[in-house]
């Protein structure tokens, strides 16, 4: 069977629990985290350590806390007072767990379904979304991406255009796929609001509830929007139940379409 889970952030006794849940087989089952597998969870280390010694079963994209691991692990920039992964800063084992991550995508193709950690924005349809992706997923992979990750901080461009340089392009994609919320029909980001889709700022909509969005016949599994209650558009499906907040971890088995949840046993 193949499950994807949303956002562990670091609920490492959830995850093992939820697992015996589904009765996961690492010589049957696959699974597919949709990022964020660390952070703001105490058991950060202990989760990406388990992930990536299940690499060939356990798949995973990127999300934005794991993208800020890896730029405070490779940049000058400094972990936050709420960030909880120091342990994989410190580990022996380090630079195996960077160069996992460093290797991620941060879209996966999975039939005609999309894996992303937060959102695909309305005016890109699969071949632009896998392009830019890729572009992104290169740079990260190259011998020394420090100088990459040092300039892909920052809220602009809030629009995307085909004249943006490779540096605003990256930028544009990240913030889109990795931390996208609420967008404008032509793509236009905004990062100020966290709530649910029916408090959105004046102008702007929940990403996938844009009439204009090229890719509404395709299904989206996403994480990210801990807030999100009972989505009911099609072909969408949002799996951050806010386990690492006190809520639920949940596995959704793709061939059958079912969820599972496992309420949070973390302590914070």
């Amino acid at each position: 069977m193949d499950y994807v889970i949303g956002d562990v952030q670091g609920c490492f006794d959830s995850l093992q629990v939820l697992l015996k849940k589904i009765n996961f087989n690492k010589d049957r089952d696959r699974i597919y985290f949709l990022g964020d597998v660390i952070n703001r969870g105490n058991k950060s280390l202990e989760t990406l350590r388990f992930i990536y010694s299940f690499k060939d079963n356990m798949k995973m994209v990127l999300g934005n806390h794991d993208f800020h691991l890896l730029v405070c692990a490779l940049t000058d920039r400094k972990p936050n007072k709420k960030d909880t992964f120091l342990e994989i800063l410190n580990t022996h084992d380090k630079q195996s767990l960077l160069d996992y991550l460093l290797n991620r995508p941060l879209v996966i193709e999975y039939g005609n379904a999309l894996l992303v950690h937060a959102g695909i924005p309305p005016q890109w349809d699969k071949s632009e979304v896998m392009k830019n992706a890729e572009i992104v997923h290169q740079k990260l992979r190259a011998n020394d991406p420090k100088e990459f990750l040092s300039k892909m901080y920052g809220n602009e461009p809030s629009i995307w255009t085909n004249e943006l340089g490779i540096d605003e392009n990256c930028r544009y994609t990240i913030n889109a796929l990795m931390r996208m919320r609420f967008c404008k029909e032509n793509g236009e980001l905004e990062f100020d609001h966290k709530l649910d889709v029916d408090q959105n700022p004046i102008g702007f909509k929940a990403w996938f509830l844009h009439e204009n969005r090229l890719l509404k016949e395709t299904e989206i599994y996403f994480g990210h929007w801990s807030t999100l209650n009972n989505v009911v558009t099609k072909n969408i499906f949002a799996l951050d139940h806010g386990c690492v907040w006190g809520e639920s971890l949940t596995a959704f088995n793709l061939s059958t379409k079912e969820y599972t949840s496992q309420q949070s046993i973390e302590s914070r």
